[in-house]
């Protein structure tokens, strides 16, 4: 996961590109039929609003997909980005490792 070049997409681009533009829904519509607001819809488009538990289940039931598939897509978009942030500490870090027994 973390070989990764590129930073993964967003859910919200994957929402917008491969759902809303092909249906031709618009964020007002979507938030109606979602029971949420548009500002809430709007700030997942535009990657400023994370996927929630909540409403990967809104979207999993709305476009007959699974919450995973959102959750999945939201985990992997986070942890690429803390890895990004935390990589110089992440370096100071020692992996664990037993010490080896002593033969005898």
């Amino acid at each position: 996961m973390f070989d990764l070049k590129r930073q993964p997409t967003h859910p919200g681009e994957i929402l917008k590109e491969d759902f809303l533009i092909p249906l031709g829904l618009t964020q007002v519509e979507l938030a109606s039929k979602l029971k949420t607001t548009f500002r809430t819809i709007n700030e997942i488009l535009n990657a400023k609003r994370a996927v929630s538990p909540d409403m990967a289940i809104r979207l999993a039931r709305f476009f007959c997909t699974s919450p995973e598939l959102w959750l999945n897509l939201q985990n992997e978009y986070d942890l690429y980005n803390a890895n990004k942030k935390q990589r110089e500490l992440l370096k100071k870090i020692v992996p664990f490792s037993r010490p080896k027994k002593m033969a005898g």
